[in-house]
C-alpha cells in the first residue's frame, strides 16, 4: 500500500507494530525510489541512540533483533506474520540474511547474520564461524552487538581469515562484528548523501549485493513525503 501510494504521487501514512514491518517497508522504498527514512520520510518509534537501543533490548528482544538487522540492511530469516522469533529447530542461530553475487552466474552467497543484545564472548564467535561453515551457500558472517566487542572477540575474528573473490581479486573478512553505536554513528553519517546501491551498507562485501529481494525500480516519483495537516 505504501508503495502504491508513492507511486502515485500521494501523501501516506505506514502503521505497524513491528520493527520487522517497518525494516521491510524501509527497503522496498528504497530499492523502488531511492527514498530513506529522515530524509525524503520521517520514521517515527524507532531508536536513534544508544539510550533508545537499551531500551528496546529490555523491553522485547526480539523486537530489537529484528531493528538492528535493518540497519546493516539484512533480512529478517524465517520471519512471518505472527511469528516474532523466526525460525527454530536445525536453522537455530542464524537471525538474519546477506545476498551478493560477484560472478556473472552462478547463485547469490550468503552472509549469515547474528544479533546479541546480551553478554557477548569468543564463543559467540565460534559459533557463528560454525554456522557460517554448516551452510552450503554461506561464505562470511555479521556478528551486531548491544555491549561492545571484547579483546578476544576481535583476535577470534580475525583468525578465521577472509573470503577471496575470485571474480573481484580481493579479500574480505569473513567474520565482521559491529556494535549497535557503530551502526548507529554510520547511519547517522550517511543521512545526508546520496548513497548508491553499493554503498547502502557497513559491511565490507563484493559489489553486486543483493541484501533483499528487491523491488522493481519505479520511475522518477514524488522523492519528499509532505505532511498529512493532521
Amino acid at each position: 500500500a505504501v508503495h502504491a501510494a508513492q507511486k502515485l504521487k500521494r501523501t501516506w501514512l505506514g502503521i505497524d507494530i513491528t520493527h520487522l514491518a517497518t525494516a521491510l517497508i524501509k527497503q522496498r522504498l528504497f530499492d523502488a525510489f531511492k527514498i530513506k527514512g529522515g530524509n525524503q520520510y520521517d520514521i517515527i518509534g524507532e531508536p536513534i541512540n544508544m539510550q533508545g537501543a537499551e531500551h528496546l533490548a529490555k523491553q522485547d528482544r526480539f523486537q530489537f533483533q529484528w531493528w538492528a538487522l535493518g540497519l546493516l540492511p539484512a533480512r529478517p530469516f524465517g520471519a512471518a506474520a505472527g511469528n516474532k522469533k523466526g525460525k527454530k529447530g536445525k536453522d537455530k542461530g542464524i537471525d538474519g540474511i546477506m545476498t551478493f553475487n560477484d560472478t556473472a552466474k552462478g547463485k547469490d552467497k550468503r552472509i549469515i547474520v547474528q544479533v546479541k543484545s546480551g553478554k557477548v564472548s569468543s564463543r559467540d564467535i565460534r559459533d557463528l564461524h560454525g554456522t557460517v561453515e554448516r551452510e552450503k551457500q554461506a561464505v562470511m558472517g555479521v556478528f551486531i552487538t548491544l555491549l561492545p566487542a571484547t579483546r578476544d572477540m576481535l583476535i577470534e575474528s580475525m583468525e578465521v581469515g577472509y573470503y577471496h573473490s575470485k571474480a573481484l581479486r580481493q579479500d574480505y573478512p569473513k567474520i565482521q562484528i559491529y556494535t549497535i553505536e557503530e551502526l548507529l554513528e554510520w547511519q547517522e553519517s550517511m543521512k545526508d548523501r546520496h548513497v548508491n546501491i553499493y554503498q547502502r551498507t557497513i559491511v565490507k562485501m563484493p559489489f553486486g549485493q543483493t541484501t533483499l529481494k528487491q523491488a522493481e525500480r519505479e520511475a522518477d516519483s514524488c522523492s519528499v513525503q509532505h505532511g498529512l495537516g493532521v
